[in-house]
């Protein structure tokens, strides 16, 4: 969705997200998602609002968000290239491919490229143990992957 709104316009349309979602059964995760989905991230101006409408402490939500690595809490590039940092992926060398790109790219983990275009993020596993190293570019996941290619879905993102 990731819906351009104004940074005037962020309670209103948190307090009606959390409004509509808060008597779901544990609705803390589906209403963080709505909001990510909405604003691209989850502004900080926002937890307060969902503490309030939910009866939590400000401490509970900012838990909640620091501890899933799909929350962020800035917005994200034009296309965000997440990388395995599990056990099978480790195993088949993808901490030194994740170097590798963080020098491509010249950024840090949540970081995001001068020109706006790549957000780097690492995931804690896709699911592609028997293709480590594995890497996501816009949700499509890739397998047995070498710098070589992660440089062309850089190029692709770029382009």
């Amino acid at each position: 969705m990731n819906i351009r709104v104004a940074n005037g316009d962020i309670p209103d349309r948190v307090r009606e997200i959390v409004e509509r979602l808060k008597t779901l059964e544990g609705p803390m995760l589906p209403i963080l998602h709505e909001i990510q989905d909405v604003f691209g991230y989850v502004p900080s101006e926002a937890l307060p609002l969902i503490a309030q409408g939910l009866n939590l402490s400000r401490a509970e939500v900012h838990g909640v968000v620091t501890f899933y690595h799909d929350y962020r809490n800035h917005p994200a590039g034009r296309h965000v290239l997440k990388i395995c940092r599990a056990e099978s992926c480790q195993s088949m060398g993808a901490d030194r491919l994740a170097d590798r790109v963080k020098a491509v790219l010249g950024i840090d983990w949540h970081g995001t490229t001068p020109d706006g275009a790549i957000t780097l993020e690492p995931v804690f596993c896709l699911g592609l143990c028997s293709c480590s190293p594995s890497a996501m570019l816009d949700g499509e996941v890739h397998g047995r992957v070498d710098l070589a290619d992660i440089e062309e879905m850089i190029a692709e993102a770029r382009r």
